[in-house]
C-alpha cells in the first residue's frame, strides 16, 4: 500500500498532509478523510491505509497546518480517560483557532488537491471525518454539492447549535449521500431529532442512527472510548455508501 507524506497549497500556506492509494498502477475514487480533534498520529494512517485497500485515494490532512506540521503536541500511545482532559487543553486552542471561514478555504484547497491527482479518477469525492472531523465533513459537502457525492460522520459534535451557520442548517445545500453514526452520549434526542428533521425537510438521502452502548469517540483504538463492535459498524455503513455513490458513479 502506497503511502505519502504531500504537501497541500493552501491560501494561508501549506497543508502536510498522509496519503495512501492502492498500488494497482489505476486511478482511484478520492476521498478527503477529516480527523478528529487528536490530530494526525498512527490510528488515523492506519485507518486511511484500510480504506485506500478498497479501492480508494484517501487524503488526511493535518487541520492545524497553520501551527506547524503534525504531530503538534506530544501524544501519549494510549489517551485514557485520566490524561484526556490535559491532552484536549492543549489542543483547544487549535481547534479554536480553527475557524469556519479557515475550514471552508481549507476545503477548497483540499478538494482542488485531491480531485487533481495523478491517481485520482474523473468524477465525484467522498468525504468522511471524526468527531470534529464530521461537522467539516458536512460543512464541506454543503460548501461543494457539485463535487461531494458521500458524506460520512462519525460521532460528531456541535452538529446542532444556536448559530445561523449550524451544520443542521446547511444540509438543504448538500446533495450528497449521508451517514451519521452517533454515540449514545454525543447529542441529546431532541438535537439528534432536530437534525433528522432537517435532513428530511431537505430531501436528502441520509441514515442517521445512534451505535448502541457507545460513547464519543468509539472508533478510535487509542482511546478508552474504542469499541470494535462500533467500529466494525462504522466500516458496514461507510464501504456501501462509498460504493454506491463513488465506484457505481
Amino acid at each position: 500500500m502506497p503511502t505519502q507524506i504531500v504537501q497541500i497549497p493552501t491560501a494561508d500556506g501549506q497543508a502536510d498532509a498522509f496519503a495512501a492509494f492502492p498500488d494497482r498502477g489505476e486511478r482511484h475514487p478520492g476521498v478527503l478523510l477529516y480527523m478528529d480533534i487528536f490530530g494526525l498520529r498512527p490510528v488515523l494512517e492506519d485507518r486511511a491505509r484500510e480504506l485506500a485497500e478498497h479501492g480508494y485515494y484517501v487524503l488526511l490532512p493535518n487541520l492545524y497546518y497553520r501551527h506547524g506540521p503534525a504531530p503538534l503536541i506530544e501524544l501519549p500511545e494510549h489517551i485514557g480517560e485520566e490524561i484526556r482532559p490535559v491532552v484536549v487543553a492543549q489542543l483547544m486552542p487549535l481547534v479554536e483557532a480553527h475557524t469556519t471561514e479557515r475550514a471552508l478555504r481549507d476545503a477548497d484547497a483540499y478538494l482542488r488537491f485531491l480531485t487533481t491527482r495523478p491517481e485520482v479518477s474523473a468524477g465525484p469525492v467522498a468525504v468522511t471525518g471524526y468527531c470534529m472531523g464530521a461537522v467539516l465533513a458536512l460543512r464541506t459537502a454543503a460548501a461543494h454539492p457539485d463535487q461531494v457525492a458521500a458524506v460520512a460522520g462519525f460521532h460528531p459534535g456541535n452538529v446542532v447549535t444556536d448559530a445561523p451557520d449550524s451544520p443542521h442548517c446547511l444540509v438543504p445545500k448538500i446533495t450528497a449521500q449521508v451517514h451519521l453514526g452517533h454515540a449514545e452520549n454525543d447529542m441529546t434526542p431532541a438535537a439528534i431529532s432536530e437534525l433528522n428533521q432537517a435532513l428530511d425537510t431537505a430531501g436528502v438521502s441520509y441514515t442517521s442512527e445512534t451505535y448502541p452502548g457507545t460513547i464519543h469517540g468509539f472508533t478510535m483504538s487509542d482511546t478508552d472510548a474504542f469499541d470494535p463492535s462500533a467500529l466494525q459498524r462504522h466500516w458496514d455503513r461507510l464501504l456501501p455508501l462509498l460504493d454506491r455513490t463513488l465506484t457505481n458513479s
